[in-house]
């Protein structure tokens, strides 16, 4: 037994042996990166999925319309632009580019116009929010914290791909 404990303290002392223990620790912690990379992939691209499928619930556009322009997908996780109706929980936002955003309003939303809390009922149809939260499987963003500011902040469109 002791020779084989002497054997076992030689392989583990030796510069080979640290060697491939660093490797494998290497290639562990890529692997773990790698996983949280498709993990977060996969939170987004669920919420576009549910989003799309929801689109007509949440909005009832024309049928047969585009929904997505391919060049611009939505936020998943907010939204910045001026409210444009309001029914408590709910409220919807226009983001930028004109895209309509349902924001759900919960019982431990945080809501703020500048530094004052502020509550639900308070906000305004043209008042100008952003907005932080997560997305629902019903294509909403659930609303973690909003602030009302005091004048609207432009949001630059995004680039439109040439047509031909």
């Amino acid at each position: 037994m002791k020779k084989i404990y002497e054997d076992l303290k030689k392989v583990f002392e030796s510069k080979t042996a640290f060697r491939i223990l660093i490797g494998i620790g290497i290639v562990i912690v890529a692997l773990l990166i790698f996983s949280l990379g498709i993990i977060v992939g996969f939170h987004k691209v669920s919420f576009e999925r549910d989003w799309g499928e929801n689109y007509e619930h949440n909005f009832s556009p024309k049928p047969n319309g585009p929904i997505f322009n391919p060049n611009n997908f939505p936020n998943a996780d907010g939204a910045i632009g001026k409210i444009i109706k309001i029914t408590l929980p709910t409220i919807i936002v226009e983001d930028k580019n004109n895209t309509e955003k349902v924001i759900l309003l919960k019982t431990d939303t945080q809501i703020q116009k500048m530094k004052t809390p502020v509550a639900g009922s308070d906000l305004k149809i043209d008042d100008f929010v952003v907005v932080i939260g997560s997305p629902n499987a019903q294509g909403q963003i659930e609303a973690k914290f909003i602030r009302v500011m005091p004048f609207g902040i432009p949001v630059a469109p995004t680039p439109q791909a040439p047509t031909k």
